[in-house]
């Protein structure tokens, strides 16, 4: 059993450096990755589907190894597994960045995606576990602070980069903090759950991942190349093993996805809210940085910068929507939240050709980030609301797995749905991307409308709403402490 230090101690301070810069350098890699898509096709050639796979890659075995990256450190170690998905994060993005092509840059994003399965979820984690209960909402105050910062300055960052040296330094970046938080993890103390002593998932980790692969690679790849004997047998395996992965979980004494928590209808609400708005951010902006290098001929640098204003808005308000949630109940906010992003989304269909920043770009991006930050905090405190205290931390880690799982599919079917899935390396978008805003602020307007109808007045629940956004997965930071499993993102 580790004993807790207070925060102002020098182990405390010791736990917050390694906790910080091990979660900011896959969220600083996240919120770079998006503007350098344009040059990464430039360079390495192929068409849409090459750019998808560079993104979808490192969601697909994120989004499906996520709650067993969770479950892994509570049995072996906190410490342990995150030093290991450390290494394993900066080695991939080695890979990335040396990368002769595209099929070597898709690996190493998904093994880059197994080492941020193994990362993220313990960084609130060892927080929690290490720093005494008294200081614990500082700690995570100034963690979702500072990491919150990182994905601030990635999209400025990731443009610099790519303009000023090559979008292989998006990635070679990461390699000096990855290092900087490995020597700081010496002076944090080990520390594990006794109770996770039951057998672990592994069939259920094997199916989610074999299903969601086989399903992503057919939805890239038959609208661009057509169906084909490979195509065909990874849509099948793929629907084979999603189906197969529920009954896997009923059957396990301890499951990675416990199915019983969706008997709350507000559980199954705010997840479906979750799906929804977050399959929309992330498909939006993937294209929305594709318009403005593709379309309007934006530097790296500068489409970096024009999504700049969500990650603000975010940082600024997201804590202070979480505090007025928590004495209103999440309904309202829930509701008003995605249908203000459905408005900015649909604004952001007129950034085209011969538009300025200011009438084409800057409406949309400031009212879907007002509508993004009034969401985020109430949908998780409703998450928590709606399970029992022991169910907390999981209750977390499944909604955090399914917001990834959201980024993961729209990347993929998006474009085909909008008429993209042929675009050319470095083409223009044309009217598909105007569609393809339209179709998310549909999404957006259907999860406002999940909302109303599933979650409750005035159910509330202690929480702390953490502002900060990832634009490669769109995840907002959140947690409730004195949970383990699936804890932090």
């Amino acid at each position: 059993m580790t004993t807790a230090v207070a925060l102002r101690s020098q182990p405390g301070r010791w736990i917050l450096v390694a906790t910080i810069l091990g979660s900011g350098v896959a969220f600083l890699d996240g919120s770079v990755v998006n503007v350098a898509l344009p040059a990464i096709g430039r360079d390495i050639g192929g068409d849409l589907s090459v750019l998808q796979w560079v993104l979808d890659a490192y969601l697909l075995t994120l989004s499906a190894l996520l709650l067993l990256g969770g479950a892994l450190g509570d049995r072996y170690g906190r410490r342990r597994v995150y030093v290991l998905g450390l290494v394993l994060f900066t080695l991939a993005s080695l890979g990335c960045g040396l990368a002769p092509g595209g099929t070597a840059l898709i690996v190493a994003r998904l093994v880059q995606g197994v080492g941020g399965a193994l990362l993220v979820p313990g960084s609130l984690a060892l927080i929690n576990s290490a720093i005494r209960h008294d200081d614990r909402g500082e700690a995570v105050g100034r963690w979702a602070g500072l990491t919150g910062m990182s994905s601030a300055i990635g999209p400025f960052a990731g443009g610099w980069l790519v303009d000023a040296a090559s979008w292989r330094w998006v990635f070679f970046i990461n390699v000096p903090i990855a290092a900087a938080a490995l020597l700081a993890l010496r002076h944090v103390p080990e520390s594990r759950n006794p109770a996770a002593a039951g057998r672990l998932d592994v069939y259920g980790a094997i199916a989610v991942t074999v299903g969601l692969a086989g399903a992503v690679y057919a939805l890239i790849e038959i609208p661009t190349k057509g169906l084909d004997a490979v195509s065909a047998t990874a849509a099948v395996v793929g629907v084979v093993a999603l189906v197969a992965f529920p009954l896997i979980e009923m059957r396990h004494p301890d499951p990675l996805l416990p199915l019983s928590l969706f008997r709350s209808a507000q559980f199954t609400g705010a997840n479906l809210t979750t799906f929804t708005v977050y399959a929309a951010l992330s498909g939006a902006l993937f294209l929305l940085s594709l318009q403005l290098q593709q379309s309007m001929g934006y530097p790296a640098l500068a489409a970096g910068i024009a999504t700049l204003p969500i990650t603000i808005i975010m940082l600024l308000m997201s804590g202070r929507v979480g505090a007025l949630a928590q004495r209103t109940g999440p309904r309202v906010p829930m509701t008003i939240g995605p249908f203000s992003c459905a408005v900015g989304l649909a604004l952001m269909t007129w950034a085209v050709p011969g538009s300025t920043y200011l009438s084409g770009v800057l409406p949309g991006v400031l009212v879907f980030g007002v509508g993004l930050s009034i969401t985020v905090a109430p949908l998780t405190s409703a998450v928590l609301a709606s399970v029992s205290p022991d169910n907390a931390g999981v209750a977390s880690g499944v909604n955090n797995a399914i917001s990834r799982l959201a980024g993961l599919l729209a990347i993929a079917v998006l474009p085909v749905i909008a008429g993209l899935s042929h675009t050319g390396t470095g083409a223009p978008l044309g009217p598909g991307f105007g569609q393809a805003m339209l179709i998310s602020a549909a999404m957006c307007a259907a999860g406002g409308v999940l909302a109303w109808l599933t979650i409750d007045r005035g159910r509330k629940v202690d929480t702390y709403p953490l502002p900060g956004v990832n634009h490669a997965c769109q995840d907002p930071c959140t947690c409730q402490l004195g949970k383990n499993r699936g804890q932090a993102t």
